[in-house]
């Protein structure tokens, strides 16, 4: 899923007009409109404010698919993880968040799918770094 499907979606699923969700991200509708079509990207300014409106990371909102490198040294790789150090740090306390009443809702399902998603980009670095590990 690319960035504009992955607009569209979080838009949608929230129940946000284009015209309210630019609003709330201090931006006109036709700039929504034309990240929704896959026409423009935002600027890294207005990518951070909607990983912080919808509460998911920014590598979730930016990277299509995680493709394992084979020519990146194991270094790197370990690096890629630790950086993911903040985003596992996030789904821990949005992880409580949700569970504060014990029942998760329609709205926190949908805060449960970044989640996901996320933690499946982090399990993909661990994968790599267990393939270049065995394969030494």
């Amino acid at each position: 899923m690319n960035f504009a499907e992955k607009m569209l979606k979080l838009r949608t699923q929230y129940g946000y007009s284009q015209e309210v969700l630019a609003e709330k991200l201090n931006v006109s509708r036709q700039a929504v409109s034309k990240w929704e079509l896959g026409t423009t990207l935002p600027e890294t300014d207005k990518v951070i404010a909607i990983s912080d409106f919808f509460a998911v990371s920014t590598d979730y909102l930016l990277k299509d698919n995680f493709q394992l490198n084979n020519n990146e040294s194991l270094d790197r790789i370990v690096l890629k993880f630790l950086g993911s150090a903040q985003d596992m740090d996030n789904i821990s306390k949005e992880l409580v968040d949700i569970m504060k009443d014990g029942i998760i809702d329609d709205e926190e399902k949908i805060r449960m799918e970044s989640i996901i998603d996320t933690l499946d980009t982090i399990s993909k670095i661990i994968d790599e770094i267990k393939h270049k590990i065995y394969a030494q």
